[in-house]
């Protein structure tokens, strides 16, 4: 089993066994000074050791047989290759030279592997001499040769700072006793070298460590604060969870309103600008929970009251993204071109950080999450979790699985707007939809150090839509294998594009444009909005906007234009269709294979997917293809990069055809899981009408729900609704109830006014921020300036 680094992390430090149960996070208990520090140093330790090993369980079940077959089978491969000879170079001939930082890092974590196999019964090498001494021996020769104080840094800088000296921690940890002591003292020194404490980049002593990178330093210091039996480098770990040493300013309970961190809508941000929820988000969560639980019930607990931020976090940023135990791509940055990490990988890790928050958290929250992820775990059989956990993730998953209490906690449902990640998702109980959008705030990629090359359009307002009887959509060979110019929902300029990121380092891209983002009412509907300004050597501009209703989306483009002399794109549909299945595609009822134009057409259906209709007919272009590919044509990085092998799949794709377009438009309605008769159905009959689409407006009307939906790109009316500027604004009529939600996504005004076409008589409710008028024309008075794009709520009666 290999593991991209951040879910190394995530995996190794996000677990526990069952029989830790180490409860809330608290101050030391009465009486607790009369026992010795040494005492709560090696309790700590055994401790530190069942969060690696899964502790006592019972090698006769067959999950956890499982399991250990699949260390014992990952361990063994790498004990027949590990080089024992004397005068070796490096420890594995494919991680040559060793003083490669991400050589001698990726050694490391092989190390811990082998390690992690010795300390667990049931393995071949379990408690193995040859294995210790050998062991041993490689650690000598990783810090003679290449990882030792008077090393400097180079290449990147997160293999010496974190990735190293996590592995060696644990590897010591687990060697404990049998390590020399002379030993333990140089590798303590080693990470008293490169990662003295949590609060400073080593290599740049004046940047302040956040989000993820703060914890995962701050679980390396508390470990080497036990190894080392330092009640200070405890109290140090501890105090960087909430950044004591610089007032609380990077603390990671508290909810960040620009750069890194939790938002308090929910969002993740990492590197400043990137939606990360699923990456880093996952490793912040799992050390936290990692580190809450080393410490619990020791001197150095975490007694910070505002950890209820973390807490939050569970529900309000992590539940929405994860779909049936997989975690969204549209929130996994450039982890979505590693090979070995996948949705359902990352989502498995942030599935076991949860559970592992809840042995600490309050009951109530305990209670919620527990069922949350019995439900994640019960409905992913496309890959289950005991096929990704560790032994100490099985362990929390079966406490759960094995509990009759705990109810299968029912598909999140609802729709969300993250304001400070422009992202969107949009969830109903059969599936889900999810919007990854790009503004002057928010990145439309990262990339870097050789990952996620062909990232361009991931967010230009790329959709992706989760099936819950097709798991395996963008799991299975679908970053290396799509047309990455034919993202579904993208619009795009189709000229050539050069690789990213295969330089040393990440860097991101932010677009242009302010819109992006927009307003949900009750929890139940979305309108998003985007700019499309095209990247350099690009003169592309599009106006986007989705509509996310009960069972359908509506997407409108307007004033799509580019002078460039290029073809323009939007992509209705990519469909994985995996390596086999061919699921039928028609177009107004009859079949569709291979590369065809339908000049009129009005609806669509893909089997296993849902149908497409076309408002007013469209020209549709098909194309039912195999695409070959490789992860290594999109990671080439040092310890993520992708195999050479040839991966084949099956697509269906939809799109239009702007030429080179000026003032161009579009309109499509997605339904999700709808059959092809409902689509027919749905095409004539026209239940959601379309009332404006075009450079200053675009605008639907839902008659079944009473819901009237714009976005406003300025001053204008549409749909007898007349705004005084930039806005996206819902409302909802139910006999003499009237709901309203206005938000401002660009960010560009202080103040709007919003007048509606019909009678209010009296407001029942309304947040602070909005000011109504009531009357036969009433005027909402919105104070967006300093909102961040979020939602303004008004509840009024007719």
């Amino acid at each position: 089993m290999q593991w991209s680094r951040r879910t190394l992390l995530a995996a190794g430090g996000a677990a526990v066994s069952g029989v830790l149960a180490a409860g809330p996070a608290r101050a030391a208990e009465p009486g607790r000074a009369t026992r010795s520090a040494g005492e709560d140093f090696d309790g700590l330790l055994d401790r530190a050791e069942t969060l690696l090993t899964g502790g006592g369980f019972d090698p006769s079940d067959p999950d956890f047989a499982a399991g250990v077959a699949a260390l014992d089978s990952t361990a063994k491969g790498l004990w027949d290759t590990l080089d024992r000879t004397a005068g070796r170079t490096a420890l594995w001939s494919d991680l040559a030279p060793v003083t490669d930082p991400g050589n001698f890092g990726q050694s490391y974590t092989r190390l811990r592997t082998l390690a992690t196999a010795w300390a667990t019964p049931g393995t071949s090498l379990a408690g193995s001499a040859e294995a210790a001494d050998a062991l041993l021996s490689a650690l000598r020769f990783s810090y003679d040769t290449a990882y030792h104080p008077a090393a400097r840094e180079s290449g990147n800088w997160w293999f010496w700072e974190i990735g190293a000296p996590r592995a060696l921690m644990d590897t010591c940890v687990l060697l404990r006793g049998r390590l020399p002591a002379t030993d333990l003292a140089d590798y303590l020194a080693v990470v008293d070298r490169f990662c003295p404490d949590a609060d400073r980049r080593t290599n740049s002593p004046t940047l302040s460590e956040t989000g993820a990178n703060r914890t995962d330093k701050a679980v390396i210091v508390a470990l080497r604060g036990l190894l080392g039996k330092d009640a200070g480098k405890l109290a140090s770990a501890r105090d960087a969870l909430s950044d004591v040493r610089d007032a609380g300013r990077n603390s990671l309970f508290r909810y960040a309103s620009s750069g890194d961190g939790f938002y308090e809508d929910g969002s993740f941000v990492q590197h400043g600008v990137v939606a990360y929820t699923g990456s880093y988000g996952t490793v912040l969560l799992g050390g936290a929970a990692h580190l809450l639980s080393l410490l619990a019930g020791s001197p150095w607990a975490v007694a910070d009251p505002k950890v209820s931020v973390m807490y939050d976090a569970v529900e309000r940023g992590f539940a929405p993204v994860i779909f049936d135990g997989l975690m969204m791509d549209s929130v996994r940055g450039r982890a979505v071109s590693r090979e070995r990490a996948g949705d359902h990988r990352d989502g498995a890790a942030a599935v076991a950080a949860i559970l592992l928050l809840a042995s600490g958290a309050p009951a109530d929250r305990a209670d919620r999450w527990r069922a949350l992820a019995k439900g994640w775990l019960t409905r992913n059989r496309t890959t289950p979790f005991t096929a990704l956990a560790t032994l100490p993730q099985l362990a929390l998953a079966k406490a759960v699985l094995d509990d009759p209490a705990v109810p299968d906690g029912a598909r999140t449902t609802g729709s969300f707007v993250f304001a400070d990640m422009d992202r969107v998702v949009h969830r109903r109980p059969g599936w889900a939809f999810a919007l990854s959008l790009s503004s002057r705030r928010i990145s439309a990629y990262e990339a870097g150090n050789g990952e996620n090359l062909h990232g361009w359009y991931t967010g230009d307002g790329m959709t992706y839509l989760y099936d819950g009887d097709d798991l395996g959509q963008f799991n299975d060979g679908f970053w290396p294998t799509v047309d990455p110019y034919r993202l579904p929902g993208t619009t795009v300029d189709t000229r050539e594009r050069a690789d990213l990121g295969t330089g040393g380092g990440t860097s991101t891209y932010r677009p242009a444009n302010a819109v992006a983002g927009g307003a949900v009412l009750d929890g139940r509907h979305t309108v998003a909005a985007m700019e499309v300004v095209g990247a350099e050597g690009s003169t592309l501009r599009a106006r986007k906007a989705w509509f996310l209703l009960d069972n359908a989306v509506v997407a409108l483009g307007a004033g799509i234009t580019a002078s460039d002399g290029r073809t323009v794109e939007t992509v209705v549909e990519n469909r994985n269709l995996g390596s086999k299945r061919r699921n039928r595609l028609l177009v107004d009822g009859v079949e569709r294979g291979g590369s065809t134009t339908v000049s009129r057409a009005g609806w669509a259906h893909l089997d296993g997917t849902g149908g497409y209709v076309f408002p007013g007919a469209t020209a549709l272009n098909v194309l039912r293809e195999e695409r070959t590919g490789t992860w290594r044509a999109i990671n080439t990085g040092a310890d993520t990069g992708g195999s050479t092998d040839s991966v084949t799949r099956r697509y269906a794709t939809l799109w239009l055809d702007h030429g080179v377009p000026t003032d161009a438009g579009y309109a499509y309605v997605l339904l999700p899981g709808a059959s092809a008769a409902a689509t027919a159905v749905w095409s004539r009959s026209r239940p959601v009408r379309i009332v404006a689409n075009d450079i200053t407006a675009q605008a639907v009307e839902d008659l079944r729900s009473g819901l009237t939906a714009v976005h406003f790109w300025g001053a204008g009316s549409a749909a007898g609704i007349t705004a005084s500027g930039p806005v996206t604004l819902l409302v909802r009529r139910r006999g003499t109830h009237v709901s309203v939600a206005v938000a401002d996504p660009g960010r560009t005004g202080a103040v709007v006014s919003v007048e509606l076409p019909f009678r209010v008589r009296s407001v029942a409710s309304a947040d602070d921020t909005v000011t109504v008028i009531p009357g036969a024309r009433p005027v909402l008075t919105v104070d967006v300036g300093g909102s961040r794009g979020h939602t303004h709520r008004a509840e009024l009666v007719r």
